[in-house]
């Protein structure tokens, strides 16, 4: 009789980010963020992932956003980060809260990502996260619908890093 194979050793973890467990905790504090998005809007400014009685992080961004035709103002976007195994869960900042998208966390290469589909019809988002080896992070999110065709991307670099 064969013996079973061994199950595979687990990854080390990646120096910035640690594990797919440990994203999370890497998330609490201030980003400065840069976002584009595709032929229509740019912005610069911070992100705060801010630590509740909860658990959970509430996510903040402020920033001043510039239109292609050059118009500027100041916008902001909430949300909630619930730890999840292995990744987390994206909430609208609602009450009550309503979920944007559960993201699971994989090894892909010398970085940590994950990905997920949110359907606002009739709308639909594909979003991918990205955990890099130097300690930033990315989003992109992909819409597309009969009322949205864009993408967005977020860098995300630690303040002060």
């Amino acid at each position: 009789m064969r013996e079973p194979a061994s199950p595979l050793p687990p990854l080390p973890p990646l120096a910035a980010w640690g594990t797919a467990d440990t994203v999370f905790d890497g998330l609490a504090g201030a980003w400065d963020l840069e976002r584009t998005i595709e032929g229509q809007a740019s912005m610069s400014g911070v992100a705060v992932f801010t630590p509740l009685e909860t658990g959970m992080l509430k996510y903040r961004e402020e920033g001043r956003i510039r239109l292609a035709d050059g118009k500027e103002f100041d916008g902001h976007r909430e949300y909630f980060f619930e730890r999840t195994p292995g990744g987390f869960a994206v909430h609208f900042a609602e009450s009550p809260t309503r979920l944007f998208h559960a993201i699971g966390i994989v090894r892909d290469g010398d970085v940590l990502a994950g990905s997920a589909t949110h359907l606002c019809t009739p709308d639909t988002y594909d979003s991918g996260y990205r955990f890099l080896p130097d300690g930033s992070f990315t989003i992109r999110h992909a819409v597309r619908g009969p009322r949205k065709d864009y993408l967005s991307a977020t860098v995300f670099t630690r303040r002060g890093g």
